[in-house]
């Protein structure tokens, strides 16, 4: 149901199957050297530093080894099965972590203080599941998962601030896609970009991009979307004579009352009283 292991311990993996693996437990790794190659749908890592990776069941990874090479690794590993997590806090809540779903390249980087805090929660597991199991045993290690998992979520946020060259270089970039969808015929013949579609041409996933959105801006993927649909609706009610029918039309929506209510529903006021404002 649940197992620690230390990877500084396992000998050298050889012979490693080419396919693809799928796990059905729940797996957190913190590792400091991995000589090899991890894929996670078309992405792949180096492990050359202390990073700490999540995978949710039924998630599909690769792993890549040179020829005749071994596998070697240093670093913790945890691995947890659902059906411990029945009857627990953790059996809903943990599918709010939100970074189960992150890509393996958008792995979690942990300074020495933070490795070392997250193998002492590791250990602690490890030294509770090795006692004498009672009643209390599954709730104290439940407690200990729930704070491995709120430390990743403390530890990513600092990844988004820390990181702010990238992570406002990430913002720009996701102004520039919304800018130039708008300012052309995608929006009538597609309408509004979907959540995955921007992720993906950012070559990051919808779950990261989203969290990493909430810390620099308080807004998710689809808010900033919606807000780019409003600023041009604006911009067209405000500078132009088109009919409110056409705008509709023009930023993809088929029915003009969508349009107005979605616009309402943002701005408080319907598209005809927020033009008649500029009169």
């Amino acid at each position: 149901m649940i197992s620690v292991i230390n990877l500084d311990t396992v000998k050298g993996v050889q012979n490693i199957d080419e396919g693809s693996l799928v796990f059905d437990f729940y797996c957190i790794a913190l590792k400091r050297y991995f000589n090899a190659k991890i894929k996670y749908g078309q992405q792949e890592y180096d492990f050359d530093e202390g990073i700490m990776s999540f995978m949710a069941p039924g998630q599909v990874f690769r792993i890549e080894l040179e020829k005749d090479a071994t596998l070697k690794q240093t670093g913790w590993m945890l691995l947890i099965h659902p059906d411990f997590l029945w009857n627990t806090s953790l059996a809903k809540t943990i599918k709010q972590y939100e970074y189960f779903d992150y890509s393996v390249n958008e792995a979690l980087f942990l300074s020495d203080k933070e490795e070392t805090t997250i193998a002492g929660i590791m250990q602690s597991i490890q030294q509770e599941y090795h006692s004498n199991i009672d009643k209390f045993s599954q709730n104290i290690i439940i407690a200990q998962i729930e704070l491995l998992l709120n430390y990743g979520e403390r530890f990513y946020n600092r990844q988004f601030i820390t990181r702010k060259i990238t992570s406002h270089q990430m913002l720009a970039r996701l102004e520039e896609l919304l800018t130039a969808w708008f300012n052309s015929d995608e929006i009538v013949k597609n309408g509004l970009p979907s959540v995955a579609h921007v992720a993906k041409t950012l070559n990051v996933s919808p779950n990261y991009l989203s969290s990493l959105l909430k810390v620099l801006t308080g807004q998710n993927t689809q808010q900033h979307i919606h807000n780019k649909l409003i600023e041009k609706a604006k911009e067209k009610l405000s500078t132009t004579a088109l009919s409110v029918s056409e705008i509709a039309y023009e930023l993809g929506f088929e029915h003009p009352q969508s349009f107005s209510k979605f616009f309402k529903t943002k701005t408080r006021l319907s598209p005809l009283e927020f033009r008649q404002s500029f009169n």
